[in-house]
């Protein structure tokens, strides 16, 4: 697989970022290009640089997505761009080589996560960290540490139950909000995250006591405040005010304004319902005495035609050029259609010259990296107090806050500062001063690794395991399968499956995934004279054995006794109505089973709350409609299977994997062949219909899975 860089310093830090929306490289950001090419990109890309600088760190990855597509720069295809001698860009192949939107691609993220713990397995050392960002990042890093053991952090950004409030109280339904943002998945991704990761790092305080306590799983104790920093060298006050008047946006501005050596207010986002810029236009239509002492600038990402837009960002636009008319504010706003990145500290420092203002009026705003932008180029502050601006501002002591909702608010915060030189200056300089003192990517690196640091101290990396019978090496696919309702259930199947694998044992790795304990799966194979497997997963996954020896695999049961506290658990769960203890001949050291009346038992949902408000990490698996156990995070089929496939060097695209209950699931999920057989309890992996490599085969048990051998023509691929 690529690679610029092939090794990390010798005993120096190995930090691995995800970030995998968006469009990002190391020059030219396209910000405000759309929903997801905003803040976080700069954010990552900024964070990498910054990290690779500091003694002690050797190598940075920023593993994003692979996009192939002509409408975005080729830039996105590259597997790989550098950033620094020691810090690179990684693209990562995940679903269709388009570039979509975040909310599409929750179906491609377990491809993801394969192909990059495939590429990490292919480097010269692992990571000594994983920080992920954003739900869709925090959902790999959760899969990519429980195969690893590496230390986790997370960054959230953004936040789904947050949104999800805001979205609500602005009137849409709890139906529309989930067709558009598929919020349920991102927030269930959220909470697993936040369940599992070692650190959480935030950029303010707000979003730890105003969103982070929205969730089960809410831990201050391991969060960690750490503001962004921002590029002191590119943006700073104004040097000479001909070279900014005389700059090519300055010319496009004068075009839109009558008087355009006015003070300038200035507002630059996206074009977001959520930014909140159309309330904006209508507090500075709403005011003529604004509209008498400055004009209006609001730069909302690129376009060349309206018409050509996503339905929110043309929405938005439609809107402000609407009440720009309604208001008569022409020659007054400006509404430019392009900008580059390269311009965007030109902007700043053209408003700091006319003794403008920078405003930030966003319903939410996460951060604010523009606020930051705007200070260290000498601008006042106006800002919503709804998040980030709240501790920028109050560090800086270099604007005022203001309800983004209120109109008058927001034009008399305006007023307050431009119609008084004093409080101008009062403002600028403060801002100068204070942006320097808590906001440089310098601070913010050294502040980072000292947070991460007992984590690397403290890490458990997987260990090796059992030495693999020689002969097996010559095994280039494997087929795993379930037992009950999968493998068993029709006889003469079952006969053509056996005269199979005969016929391929020596092309083929046979193994058995079950929640069945190791002794009843033996039993079952002995009256059903199946042949005995080369690999058994037992357990649900808690338990790895090599044939014909039986020889357990010490190496994973290390790996998943991490953080399971089973006494603890079962005290949590005892309380519960319709959840009984099943027999002791179906418990394990790893393995805490019930059966589940689903008539009288909460829903699977209260029941991971519960866990979560515990802080248990724990995999919750309900299979056939009324068995519900309990294994470590760290442990499941699909977990064990993976592990089983590297040690093999198998590639997971060569392995044929078959299942008809909800404890398959994961097995099914990312680049695995997957199949569903033909029987009653399918339903449960319905989930799975749009998934990429997961074939819901028309006939049942063994006979459903010949059908998908021939389906994915397997053994010639």
């Amino acid at each position: 697989m690529a690679t610029l860089l092939e090794n990390s310093q010798s005993g120096s830090l190995h930090i691995l970022l995800i970030s995998i929306h968006g469009l990002i490289r190391g020059h030219s950001l396209e910000l405000g290009r759309d929903a997801d090419t905003g803040g976080q990109t700069k954010y990552v890309v900024e964070l990498a640089k910054a990290l690779a600088k500091q003694p002690g760190v050797g190598r940075v990855d920023l593993v994003t997505r692979r996009v192939v597509d002509g409408t975005v720069s080729t830039d996105y295809a590259q597997p790989i761009e550098a950033l620094a001698d020691n810090a690179q860009i990684v693209r990562i192949e995940a679903g269709p080589e388009g570039y979509i939107p975040k909310e599409e691609l929750w179906g491609h993220l377990d491809s993801f996560a394969d192909n990059l713990l495939s590429w990490l397995h292919s480097q010269p050392d692992m990571p000594d960290i994983v920080h992920s960002h954003y739900a869709d990042a925090g959902y790999v890093g959760v899969r990519i540490t429980h195969l690893t053991g590496l230390p986790l952090v997370h960054t959230g950004h953004s936040l789904g139950r947050d949104k999800c409030r805001r979205l609500l109280a602005m009137g849409l339904t709890m139906d529309v909000i989930e067709q558009s943002y598929h919020i349920l998945r991102r927030i269930d991704a959220e909470e697993d995250t936040l369940t599992n990761a070692n650190l959480v790092i935030t950029s303010t305080r707000n979003e730890i006591e105003d969103q982070y306590e929205l969730y089960d799983c809410y831990t201050p104790e391991k969060m960690a405040v750490i503001p962004p920093g921002t590029d002191l060298e590119q943006f700073h006050p104004p040097v000479s005010a001909a070279a900014n008047q005389e700059s090519t946006f300055a010319k496009n501005l004068a075009m839109f304004l009558n008087q355009p050596d006015k003070p300038m207010i200035l507002a630059l986002s996206r074009p977001d319902v959520r930014k909140n810029i159309v309330g904006l236009l209508e507090a500075y239509g709403e005011s003529p005495r604004l509209q008498a002492v400055a004009n209006l600038v609001i730069i909302a990402g690129n376009r060349d035609d309206i018409r050509e837009l996503s339905e929110g960002p043309q929405a938005v636009l439609t809107e402000l050029l609407l009440v720009a008319d309604a208001y008569g504010l022409h020659g007054r706003v400006a509404l430019p259609k392009h900008h580059s990145a390269d311009e965007v500290a030109d902007i700043y420092r053209l408003a700091a010259l006319s003794k403008g203002v920078f405003i930030n009026p966003a319903l939410t705003e996460p951060f604010g990296l523009t606020l930051l932008e705007a200070a260290a180029s000498g601008l006042p502050l106006v800002a919503t107090e709804n998040g980030g601006p709240v501790d920028i501002i109050g560090n800086c002591h270099n604007g005022l806050l203001v309800d983004p909702l209120n109109k008058t608010a927001i034009a008399e915060a305006l007023l307050a500062i431009l119609e008084n030189p004093g409080r101008w200056q009062t403002f600028s300089d403060k801002g100068l001063r204070n942006v320097a003192r808590y906001y440089s990517w310098d601070a913010h690196a050294q502040a980072y690794l000292a947070k991460i640091q007992p984590l690397v101290e403290h890490k458990e990396p997987l260990l090796k395991s059992p030495p693999i019978i020689k002969g097996r090496r010559l095994r280039t696919r494997a087929i795993f399968s379930a037992i009950d309702n999968t493998l068993l259930g029709d006889v003469e199947g079952l006969e053509e499956f056996r005269k199979l694998m005969r016929d391929k044992r020596k092309k083929v790795l046979f193994g058995v995934a079950t929640g069945r304990r190791l002794d009843s799966a033996l039993a079952i194979f002995k009256k059903h004279n199946i042949p005995m497997p080369d690999i058994l997963i037992t357990s649900l996954g808690t338990e790895i054995y090599f044939t014909p020896q039986l020889i357990a695999d010490i190496a994973w049961t290390y790996h998943i006794d991490h953080l399971w506290t089973p006494q603890v658990l079962r005290r949590v769960i005892s309380g519960l109505p319709g959840l009984t203890l099943q027999a002791k001949s179906e418990q394990s050291r790893f393995k805490l089973s019930y059966h589940y009346n689903s008539s009288i038992a909460p829903p699977m949902e209260e029941i991971l709350t519960l866990l979560r408000q515990h802080e248990l990490s724990v995999n919750a698996t309900l299979s056939f409609g009324q068995f519900l156990d309990f294994v470590p995070a760290r442990a499941s089929k699909g977990q064990a299977l993976r592990y089983v496939a590297q040690q093999w060097h198998i590639p997971l695209d060569h392995v044929l994997v078959t299942g008809g209950s909800g404890g398959d699931e994961d097995m099914l999920r990312g680049n695995t062949l997957g199949v569903v057989v033909a029987n009653r309890h399918r339903e449960e992996l319905s989930i799975l219909g749009d998934t990429e490599h997961v074939y819901f085969a028309e006939r049942s048990h063994a006979w459903g899975i010949l059908e998908a051998i021939g389906h994915y023509d397997f053994f010639n691929r």
